[in-house]
């Protein structure tokens, strides 16, 4: 799985300029410089200090919970969590008790021999967006195998995997809202604007070839797939529409 996998976590909330209008180039670059250094030093570069977690793009609070060996509800009360289907990149979770707090346990009972119930699912009761029927066609963003789809939580996008160089082309005509490697996380990135209400994203890449301001059309080679801050080489694809990301199967033609 990637670790973005981007691979599912949703993106810093976008600059207004991004989402709305049609403001000037140099107020774009100025709103999306302020963005990027206010998201950077929240990240920070600081080692992760033992019994804490650096949420990494592609996590779920579910897969946390497994790796960490603990369980969902422990993270949520740990962490004071109000939505546990909402933590983002780069957020600092505490996974083992604070000082005085005993952590639910997650393994069989043995009192009765029946395994304990499996904490529910972060997805069970996420909302699946979508588009409106026909209001934007797309093309498949690269060719490769759909090994992560969308869910609403978790994954507010799809991950399609191939070999390092895949074509990565624009899924319809727009402008170049961002391109650059700034938010960690999302690895050597594209944003493309649509228009006022669709943007689409574009993770993980190898090579950029388009640069901020740039117009595409629809199936222009835009960059490279790759591995750029992920373990597994695949590109992570995401729409939005009105600043939600939404399930871009409607949109897309079957594979």
């Amino acid at each position: 799985m990637l670790s973005s996998s981007a691979q599912t976590l949703p993106l810093p909330t976008l600059p207004a300029v991004v989402r709305q209008g049609r403001p000037s180039f140099r107020l774009w670059m100025c709103v999306l410089a302020v963005a990027l250094l206010a998201l950077l030093s929240a990240c920070g570069t600081t080692k992760v200090q033992p019994g804490y977690y650096r949420v990494q793009s592609g996590d779920t609070l579910t897969q946390i919970a497994r790796k960490q060996g603990t369980s969902v509800s422990n993270l949520v009360r740990w962490n004071k969590l109000s939505n546990s289907n909402s933590i983002e990149v780069g957020q600092l979770l505490r996974v083992e008790p604070p000082a005085g707090q005993a952590s639910t346990s997650t393994a069989p009972s043995k009192a009765r021999g029946k395994p304990a119930p499996s904490p529910k699912s972060s997805t069970s009761t996420a909302k699946r967006r979508t588009a409106p029927p026909g209001a934007i066609s797309l093309v498949w963003p690269a060719q490769g195998k759909v090994t992560r789809g969308y869910d609403g939580s978790g994954s507010n996008g799809i991950v399609i995997s191939n070999s390092s160089g895949t074509p990565v082309v624009a899924a319809a005509p727009g402008t170049v809202a961002y391109s650059g490697s700034g938010l960690r996380g999302y690895g050597h990135l594209v944003i493309v604007k649509h228009n006022a209400s669709f943007l689409s994203i574009y993770a993980h890449n190898s090579k950029l070839l388009v640069k901020e301001g740039q117009r595409v059309s629809q199936g222009q080679k835009i960059a490279e797939m790759g591995n750029s801050d992920s373990k597994q080489v695949g590109l992570y694809f995401e729409l939005r529409y009105d600043g939600q990301a939404v399930d871009p199967a409607g949109s897309l033609p079957p594979k």
